[in-house]
């Protein structure tokens, strides 16, 4: 056996030792931090695609006025779109919140509530920024083709707004009841 598996071999045999002695706050402290991840997360893509999307429309405005025409208004929609995603994060927190009222169901079930943190966190986060990756490229198209094919561009952030819409309602559908 290698050094290597010699010492995953002892940490995986510890584990149930020095986490099945671990205070209840410990628990706890796991549970409410994928509460945290959760909205955490999910702000982040959030701010990393509208980012994206804006540094697109600023370069379209700028090119747009250089050529003498009327700045499009319709970048600003674009722009705001992966917006949504924080709040689906933010539905999925509270509603994790209300099994923080009950601490024995808090307690037991704080790795599963953990995961339903990142698993939310990861798939606003991503669903935000590629959303603003769509924007932005969808920006650019907008501005050379004199604003053709808008209704594309939003059918496309569309579908990715699905998967966040998607990961809010399965991840609420997995929260354990605070009875």
């Amino acid at each position: 056996m290698t050094m290597y598996g010699a010492s995953c071999g002892f940490l995986m045999a510890s584990l149930p030792l020095l986490f099945g002695a671990a205070e209840p706050n410990f628990w706890r402290f796991l549970a409410e931090m994928g509460d945290v991840l959760a909205l955490g997360m999910g702000a982040l893509g959030s701010a990393i695609g509208i980012g994206m999307a804006g540094q697109a429309a600023a370069g379209a405005w700028a090119k747009e006025a250089r050529a003498g025409r009327n700045l499009s208004f319709t970048y600003i929609i674009l722009v705001g779109m992966p917006i949504s995603q924080t709040l689906y994060a933010m539905i999925v927190m509270n509603n994790m919140r209300a099994v923080f009222s009950n601490m024995e169901v808090t307690i037991a079930e704080s790795g599963l509530l953990l995961g339903i943190g990142i698993a939310t966190g990861m798939g606003e986060m991503l669903s935000a920024w590629m959303q603003g990756m769509i924007g932005a490229a969808g920006i650019r198209a907008l501005s050379d083709g004199e604003g053709k094919g808008f209704a594309f561009v939003i059918i496309a952030m569309g579908i990715v707004e699905t998967v966040g819409i998607f990961t809010m309602v399965f991840m609420l559908g997995m929260i354990p009841s605070a009875s």
